[in-house]
C-alpha cells in the first residue's frame, strides 16, 4: 500500500460533547467494485470497523455515510456498510427518478435520509438533477447534500433558493477560484442560508484551499464569518477516508485537522450545536 492511515495518536485538544456525529465521510466493503464513470475504490478499502477505530481516537458517536462517487448510482455498498454500523449511522444516497420504489424502500429502511448532489468529475447526478431530486427528496422527507465549485454560485443561487427540501451546501462551498468575507458568493451564501432550509458544511477544507495547510488560512476566513453569522445552520465531518490523499505523506492527520477546523467556531455553544444538535435535527438523529 502506499498509504498508511493514522488511527491512533495524541487525543484532539477539542473534547467532543456526548452525541458527536461526523456528517461527512464515507466506507466501503468488499465485493462492491468501482462502477464505470466512477473514481477507483480507495487503496485498502476502508471499512467499518477501521472506522470505528477513528470515532475511539476522535470521540465520534454517530455517522453520516455519504455514497462515494467510485460506486456511483449503486447504493449497494452504502447499505451494507449501514446494516455493518447499525442505529448510530445515517446515509446520503444517490437517486434519480430512475430508482426503483423497491431501491428507495430499501434505502429508507437501511437509515438513508439524503440524497447527494454532487456536479464535479467523478460524480454521479448533477446539478441538471437538482429539481428531479429536491421533489423526490420532499416525498421521501429528506435532505440534499449539494456539491460543487461555488465560485459559480451567483449563477446557481435562483435554482438553489427554489429548492424546498433541507439541504447542504457541502465542503466549505469549494471555492476553487478564491473568496473572502466580502465576495459576493459569501453574500450568495448568506441569502441562501436566510431561506431557512440550507445548511454549510465543515469538511474537506484542503480540497478547495488555495493558501493550504496547515492552517487554511483562507478557508478559515470565511468560514469564520459564516459561523458568527449562521451558527445553527454550521454541520461538521471528518471527509475520512480523504480520498483524494495517494500517498502516506498526503494523507492529514485527524486529530490536527478537526483541531484546525473546530476552531473557526466562535465558542463551545456553537461547536456543540455543529457536532451535535444542528445535525440532529437535519438527518432525524434521536436528541441526546
Amino acid at each position: 500500500m502506499t498509504i498508511e492511515r493514522t488511527f491512533e495518536g495524541r487525543a484532539p485538544r477539542v473534547v467532543m460533547p456526548k452525541g458527536t456525529i461526523d456528517t461527512q465521510m464515507h466506507m466501503y466493503l468488499p465485493g462492491f467494485p468501482q462502477q464505470a464513470g466512477g473514481p477507483p475504490v480507495p487503496e485498502g478499502t476502508p471499512d467499518p470497523q477501521e472506522y470505528r477505530r477513528l470515532m475511539r481516537w476522535l470521540g465520534i458517536d454517530r455517522v453520516v455515510i455519504t455514497q462515494g462517487n467510485a460506486h456511483q448510482r449503486d447504493n449497494g455498498n452504502l447499505i451494507a456498510c449501514l446494516k455493518a454500523v447499525g442505529s448510530v449511522a445515517r446515509g446520503v444516497a444517490v437517486i434519480t427518478r430512475q430508482t426503483s420504489l423497491d431501491e428507495l424502500q430499501e434505502l429508507t429502511e437501511a437509515g438513508v435520509v439524503g440524497a447527494r448532489i454532487m456536479d464535479l468529475p467523478g460524480g454521479a447526478v448533477d446539478l441538471s438533477h437538482l429539481e428531479e431530486v429536491d421533489s423526490l427528496s420532499q416525498e421521501l422527507g429528506w435532505c440534499i447534500a449539494v456539491q460543487f465549485d461555488g465560485s459559480h454560485i451567483l449563477d446557481h443561487e435562483e435554482r438553489l433558493a427554489a429548492v424546498k427540501s433541507r439541504w447542504i451546501l457541502d465542503h466549505h462551498g469549494k471555492f476553487f477560484a478564491g473568496v473572502t468575507p466580502d465576495s459576493p458568493q459569501i453574500a450568495a451564501v448568506k441569502r441562501l442560508i436566510d431561506k431557512g432550509n440550507c445548511w454549510f458544511k465543515f469538511a474537506g477544507c484542503y480540497e478547495s484551499s488555495r493558501s493550504g495547510g496547515p492552517d487554511f488560512e483562507d478557508i478559515a476566513t470565511v468560514a469564520r464569518v459564516i459561523a458568527e453569522y449562521a451558527p445553527d445552520r454550521i454541520i461538521w465531518g471528518t471527509n475520512w477516508p480523504h480520498n483524494n490523499a495517494k500517498t502516506t505523506e498526503e494523507y492529514p492527520n485527524d486529530a490536527d485537522l478537526l483541531d484546525t477546523v473546530l476552531s473557526w467556531l466562535p465558542s463551545d455553544e456553537a461547536r456543540r450545536k455543529a457536532l451535535v444538535t444542528n445535525p440532529e435535527e437535519l438527518f432525524g438523529f434521536d436528541p441526546v
